[in-house]
């Protein structure tokens, strides 16, 4: 008797509980369409009925989402493509006048000029736009090349070297390597130095900027420094997000959409590699990227460390590349 009541037991309580456990664990992973089967109205049944109410409005909202995402991706594609002409047409006359200026009355000088970094700024969004668009869609490809990566680091530095000027703040490289063949798309990877260069100034407060660049026999490995405003531990985890910015009321030199990052870390994924973030609030932040010298072999670990060599002596990382030295610059 006592055999037949804990049989009965587990058949109208303990086996529905446990096939319950193992639907939600298949909806936890994805498989939306699960639902518990139920018999009778017992307890038993109420608490399958309404598990399966709440998958079924779990369903509902994902599929919302998921039509609104396709909607929005679709709306950004097309407003950037459509904006395109118009711009185009903007920045043939804003060209113009910026050429002419010189001949132009002082107030009417400092508007085309005006007109005309906007209309730069302008171009720059809508690029970040249509290259997300294109990340969305699955449209982008890599056009691998091997290239000298110290040669296109230089022309990042060449290009960032004015803001340094300007913002009195120092820039050092440190690395053993004076040429240094990559399979990589120069176009891609020169943009995320860029991106990753610009934030450092950006954000470092016109505090010393340290550059490191090493490699292993299957990893290219660099890391851009600064000590500046620093990241907290729940920044870190937003960092590479779509338009997040760490402090939205923070005055902007260098203006940004706040896709850089985001861009970045796409770029950096179709090589098959990594981008990390690290920081500590006041002390600073450091970036990290690393991909495979050759993209046919596996990538392995990172030479350098993620925080840089913040504890070592520089004469202990092999010489300087180039450094951009500390300088005020009068300001318009």
């Amino acid at each position: 008797m006592v055999l037949t009541i804990v049989w009965l037991v587990a058949q109208l309580v303990i086996r529905p509980v446990s096939s319950t456990a193992i639907i939600a664990e298949k909806l936890a992973a994805g498989d939306l369409d699960q639902r518990v089967l139920v018999r009778g109205e017992n307890e038993t049944a109420r608490l399958g009925m309404s598990f399966n109410r709440m998958a079924d409005s779990l369903q509902d909202q994902i599929s919302r989402l998921e039509t609104l995402s396709t909607m929005q991706q679709r709306f950004v594609s097309d407003v950037s493509h459509e904006l395109r002409t118009p711009l185009t047409t903007v920045r043939m006359a804003a060209d113009m006048l910026h050429d002419n200026r010189e001949n132009m009355e002082p107030l009417y000088k400092r508007s085309t000029e005006l007109l005309y970094d906007q209309v730069d700024r302008f171009d720059s969004l809508l690029a970040d736009l249509l290259e997300i668009s294109r990340f969305d869609a699955g449209s982008q490809k890599l056009e691998i090349m091997s290239v000298d990566f110290m040669g296109v680091l230089q022309e990042v530095l060449t290009a960032v070297e004015p803001h340094l000027l300007r913002t009195s703040t120092q820039l050092t490289v440190h690395t053993n390597f004076q040429e240094l063949m990559v399979d990589m798309d120069r176009r891609r990877i020169e943009r995320v130095l860029r991106n990753l260069l610009f934030n450092a100034v950006e954000h470092s407060e016109s505090k010393p900027i340290d550059v490191y660049v090493d490699a292993s026999e299957t990893a290219l490995g660099i890391v851009v420094r600064d000590h500046g405003i620093g990241l907290a531990p729940e920044e870190i985890e937003q960092v590479f997000n779509r338009f997040w910015r760490a402090d939205a009321s923070r005055k902007r030199t260098l203006g940004g959409t706040g896709l850089g990052l985001s861009i970045a870390a796409e770029d950096v994924r179709l090589h098959q590699g990594k981008l990390e973030a690290w920081g500590i609030k006041g002390l600073g932040a450091s970036f990290r990227m690393t991909i495979p010298i050759d993209q046919t072999l596996p990538m392995g670990p990172s030479p350098l460390p993620l925080e840089g060599y913040e504890l070592l002596p520089l004469d202990d990382l092999g010489p300087s590349l180039e450094g951009s030295q500390s300088q005020e610059v009068p300001r318009a």
